[in-house]
């Protein structure tokens, strides 16, 4: 049986039901977010009921909201009137003819559509001693009992709501870039012919968790020698929406003894894997946005459409490999010792699910 999300307000007259919390972003559409409210008219007293879904981008500690300082900031807010009814209802998705066969009379169908400017759901990795809600973009579904729709920010009694956490995300493509591929040449002041380094990779995207091969080749026509190789992935974090600020942090390093000598050449693969599980210490690291205490993984790499206003993306995420060598130092040591890098871009995601549709499917039809 499928699993339904379910919450009900303090006072028992508003129940919101949802059939899934992972709304998919395909990059040039978004999921709607189909749902059914439930309301139990007896307990309003004249008061009306409003579903709202808000996509805000939390960027400070809640204590500071005592001291008048604002830790959160409405990116999107949609409301809609739930009760008494207005206006005429878009067609019901197979998803709400579902739960309202389960929810009864008293349910009542709601429909979102999300812009495809607005950003997927992620969360700053907070260090071990913070406590709060972390940084980052989420999607809240919230029904209210009021008696105007904007008396949601202050007035409406704790009682009188109820409220989902759901994510935006986005799946890996089905048509894959070519490999990316880089050539350097480093010509030292010493020597009288360069060091010629490449770095390539079979395809640019790779899901969570897969290992990673890179390919290198170098001709040394030096007299210098390439101590070992090392291999660097970065993720780089856009914070656009309250500054402009961009956080680099470094998500792998590994280190490999190979030597190569003067005046040879050498060419190998390398297999690297970027895992949240080596980096749970590192404070300000981007991951999917999550829901309670779910297992999550570095964010993935922000897909955009042409065009689209960055500000409103909050946060945009991206990465790197940095393959480098690691020279022998000259007659000075390491003070004259120059390592040579070679940038390769990387885009990390998440497989689109294979059971997602017939799981849907299933659900619809019971």
């Amino acid at each position: 049986m499928a699993k339904i999300y379910k919450k009900t307000s303090g006072n028992g007259s508003l129940c919101l039901y949802l059939g899934r919390r992972d709304f998919v972003d395909h990059v040039e559409r978004v999921d709607p977010v189909d749902g059914v409210l439930k309301i139990d008219p007896s307990a309003l007293n004249g008061r009306k009921v409003w579903v709202q879904l808000a996509c805000a981008f939390r960027y400070g500690r809640e204590d500071l909201d005592v001291i008048g300082v604002s830790f959160r900031k409405d990116i999107w807010i949609k409301r809609i009137q739930m009760y008494p009814v207005q206006g005429s209802k878009p067609p019901n998705t197979p998803m709400q003819d579902a739960l309202l066969k389960k929810v009864g009379d008293q349910g009542h169908p709601f429909t979102f559509d999300i812009p495809v400017h607005l950003p997927c759901s992620v969360s700053l990795q907070p260090a071990p001693e913070d406590a709060g809600k972390p940084c980052g973009v989420d999607y809240e579904v919230k029904a209210y009992i009021a008696n105007e729709e904007d008396e949601v920010d202050d007035k409406v009694d704790k009682k009188d709501t109820c409220r989902l956490i759901i994510r935006k995300i986005q799946y890996a493509p089905n048509e894959l870039a070519a490999g990316p591929k880089t050539d350097i040449n480093k010509q030292f002041i010493t020597a009288d012919k360069p060091i010629h380094m490449e770095a390539s990779m079979e395809k640019e995207l790779y899901y969570h968790g897969d290992s990673i091969p890179i390919k290198v080749k170098v001709n040394n026509e030096t007299s210098k020698v390439v101590k070992k190789i090392k291999i660097s992935i970065y993720q780089i974090t856009d914070v656009l929406l309250y500054s402009s600020d961009k956080y680099d942090k470094c998500v792998l390093s590994e280190e490999f003894g190979d030597q190569i000598n003067a005046n040879s050449t050498f060419e190998k693969e390398y297999r690297v894997t970027p895992l949240l599980a080596n980096n749970k210490e590192k404070r300000g690291l981007s991951l999917d946005g999550k829901l309670k205490d779910e297992d999550t993984n570095l964010a993935s790499s922000t897909m955009l459409l042409p065009n689209v206003d960055k500000q409103m993306q909050g946060l945009v995420v991206s990465y790197k490999i940095k393959v480098t060598l690691m020279m022998g130092g000259g007659l000075l040591g390491s003070l004259t010792s120059s390592d040579i890098n070679a940038e390769l871009p990387l885009v990390l995601m998440s497989p689109k699910p294979a059971g997602l549709i017939s799981t849907l499917n299933r659900f619809y039809n019971q």
